[in-house]
C-alpha cells in the first residue's frame, strides 16, 4: 500500500492572502493533497469571526499549486443544483490541470442552511437527496465538453452506516471520515461489507481519513486500521508542522 498525506486548511479566522500562503507552501512541501471545506460560517471559536466560501477559494487553489491534488472536505450536496456542481468541479479540475476531487456529504451544518436560505429538514432527508444527486453528477460530469482533464474521482464524506456508506460503494472512487484509528477501522469494514453486498471490488475506493494536528505521530496505526491517505486539519494560524511530520512518515513508509 502506498501512503499519501494532506492538510486540510479551515477557512475561517483568517485572510485570503494567509490561506495562499499556507496552500502554497504545503504544495512545495510534497502533499500529495490540500483542501479546505464548504461551510459559510465558522465551526468553532469566535462564530463571527472571518469566513470565506470553499469552491471559490479551491479555484485560486487550483491554479496557486502545481502537485497536489485538491478537493473540499466537503461539498454540502443542498448548497448547489448536482449539474451545476458537476460542472464547477469539472472546470476546476482544468484550472488545476487535472488534480480535482469532487468531495460531496450530504451537509449537517444548520445554521449554513438558516442563514443561507436552504431547507435543513433531516438527515434521512439530506441523505435522499444525496442519493438522488449521485446520479445526476456522474451523468453531468459524462455530458460535459471538455471532460475533465483527469479522473476527477466522486469523495463521498461521513460515516453512516446505513446509508452514507452504501451510497461510497455505489457511487463513489474516494471515502473520508475521521480517526481515531478504531473508529476508522470498525466503519471500513461496514464499507467492506457494502462493497460485497453490491458486488464492488473495495479496492477501488481510495480511503482517507481526517487526523487532527495532536495525532499525526505513528501514521502506521491508520494505515493498519485501512487508510491509505491521512489528511491533518488545522486552522489559522497554519502550523505546518504536522504536515511536515506526515510527509517525512511517508516517505520513509514508501521507501
Amino acid at each position: 500500500m502506498t501512503l499519501r498525506v494532506g492538510i486540510q486548511l479551515h477557512p475561517q479566522a483568517t485572510t485570503v492572502d494567509e490561506m495562499r500562503r499556507a496552500w502554497r507552501a504545503a504544495d512545495e512541501m510534497g502533499a500529495d493533497s490540500i483542501w479546505t471545506w464548504d461551510h459559510f460560517y465558522p465551526l468553532y471559536g469566535d462564530p463571527d469571526a472571518a469566513h470565506f466560501e470553499g469552491w471559490t477559494l479551491l479555484s485560486a487553489m487550483a491554479v496557486d499549486t502545481s502537485r497536489a491534488r485538491i478537493g473540499l472536505l466537503v461539498t454540502g450536496n443542498s448548497y448547489r443544483n448536482p449539474e451545476l456542481l458537476a460542472d464547477m468541479a469539472r472546470t476546476v479540475d482544468h484550472l488545476s490541470g487535472g488534480r480535482a476531487y469532487l468531495g460531496v456529504g450530504a451537509g449537517w451544518f444548520e445554521r449554513d442552511y438558516d442563514e443561507y436560505g436552504y431547507e435543513f429538514g433531516t438527515a434521512p432527508d439530506r441523505l435522499r437527496q444525496l442519493g438522488r444527486d449521485l446520479p445526476r453528477m456522474t451523468s453531468r460530469i459524462a455530458k460535459l465538453n471538455p471532460p475533465p482533464m483527469g479522473d476527477l474521482p466522486i469523495l463521498i464524506g461521513g460515516s453512516g452506516e446505513k446509508v452514507t456508506l452504501r451510497l461510497v460503494a455505489e457511487h463513489a472512487q474516494a471515502w473520508n471520515t475521521f480517526g481515531p484509528p478504531e473508529h476508522f477501522a470498525q466503519k471500513s469494514a461496514v464499507l467492506d461489507d457494502w462493497c460485497a453486498r453490491l458486488g464492488r471490488d473495495p479496492s477501488t475506493i481510495e480511503r482517507t481519513v481526517g487526523v487532527g494536528a495532536d495525532d499525526v505521530h505513528d501514521v502506521e496505526r491508520y494505515l493498519d486500521a485501512g487508510a491509505d491517505h491521512v489528511i491533518v486539519m488545522t486552522g489559522a494560524p497554519f502550523d505546518l508542522a504536522p504536515l511536515a511530520s506526515l510527509i517525512e512518515q511517508r516517505d520513509r513508509i514508501n521507501g
